[in-house]
């Protein structure tokens, strides 16, 4: 696999762990903190640097098992072949 692929595939990963990880570590604050406006749910602090941490460990997580599946061929992609070559065929 190229570099430029495992840069590409892992900012992939990235983006999508950033979801995941985003509403964990989130506790809203009592209710005498909550500025007018604001949902009671809102969290009082958001740490992007904390939030970029476990997103970069969650990331590099699943990329190790993506590799690791892409070398050593746990999950070929022929076993993914649902579809019946004769569906693909035309028949």
């Amino acid at each position: 696999m190229r570099w430029s692929s495992i840069v590409a595939i892992y900012t992939l990963f990235w983006a999508m762990s950033f979801f995941f990880v985003l509403p964990f570590r989130l506790r809203a604050e009592g209710e005498d903190q909550i500025v007018p406006g604001q949902a009671e749910s809102a969290p009082p602090q958001f740490s992007f640097a904390r939030t970029a941490k476990w997103t970069t460990l969650v990331a590099a997580i699943l990329f190790g098992i993506y590799y690791a599946n892409y070398v050593y061929q746990w999950l070929p992609v022929q076993s993914l072949n649902w579809v019946p070559d004769r569906v693909l065929e035309g028949n």
